[in-house]
C-alpha cells in the first residue's frame, strides 16, 4: 500500500449498520475534514484527469460534486455537474437507469458538453457502476468523449468494474483504493 493510499484510508471511517443493518458505511466525511488528505486526494485525481488528458470533470451528484469541483480546478479544466433529474434549470439530456429496488434518472446541460470535450468523470464510490454507466450514457448521448472515470474507492466485491468495461470501452477505470 502506497503513503498516500494508507493516508486515505486512515481517513474514512467506518460505520456500522447505516443506512440499513448489515451494511458498513464507508464515511469519507473525516478525510474531507482534513485539508492535508484532501488535498492529497484533489492532488491525486488531478494527475488522472491529466493522465487521461481530459478537458472537463464531470461530477455525479452528490459526493462526486464535492471531489470533481476542486479536481476540476487544480487540473485547470471545467466542471460539469451530473444531477437527479429535476434539480438543473432549462434543456437537459436525461438518462434513466436501474438501482437493485427500483430506477433513478440523472440530468446534465448538454451544452456544456461538445464533440472536442474529453470528460473525466469523478465520484466517491464505485458500488455496483449503475450511476456511473448512466453518466457515461449520457456524456456519448451529448457528443463528448468519455476520457475516464475515477473514484476515491471502489467497492471490488459488488463488480461495478465488471459492468461498466463494455460502457468505458477502453477508457481507463482509476479506484485510489479498493476495498
Amino acid at each position: 500500500m502506497t503513503d498516500v493510499q494508507e493516508l486515505l484510508l486512515s481517513r474514512i471511517r467506518d460505520v456500522a449498520d447505516y443506512p440499513e443493518p448489515g451494511v458498513m458505511f464507508k464515511d469519507i466525511t473525516p478525510l474531507l475534514a482534513d485539508p492535508a488528505a484532501f488535498t492529497v486526494l484533489t492532488d491525486s485525481l488531478a494527475q488522472v484527469a491529466e493522465r487521461t488528458g481530459a478537458t472537463k470533470v464531470v461530477g455525479l451528484e452528490a459526493r462526486g460534486f464535492i471531489l470533481g469541483a476542486p479536481v476540476a480546478v487544480r487540473a485547470g479544466l471545467g466542471f460539469i455537474p451530473v444531477r437527479k433529474a429535476g434539480k438543473l434549470p432549462g434543456a437537459t439530456l436525461s438518462q434513466a437507469y436501474d438501482l437493485e429496488y427500483g430506477s433513478a434518472e440523472i440530468e446534465v446541460h448538454a451544452e456544456d458538453l461538445g464533440a472536442e470535450d474529453r470528460i473525466l468523470v469523478v465520484d466517491d464510490v464505485l458500488a455496483t457502476g449503475g450511476t456511473a454507466e448512466a453518466s457515461i450514457q449520457l456524456i456519448r448521448r451529448a457528443g463528448a468523449e468519455v476520457a475516464g472515470l475515477a473514484v476515491l474507492m471502489e467497492l471490488g466485491f459488488l463488480g461495478g468494474r465488471d459492468r461498466l468495461a463494455p460502457a468505458l470501452a477502453g477508457a481507463p477505470l482509476e479506484a485510489l483504493l479498493t476495498i
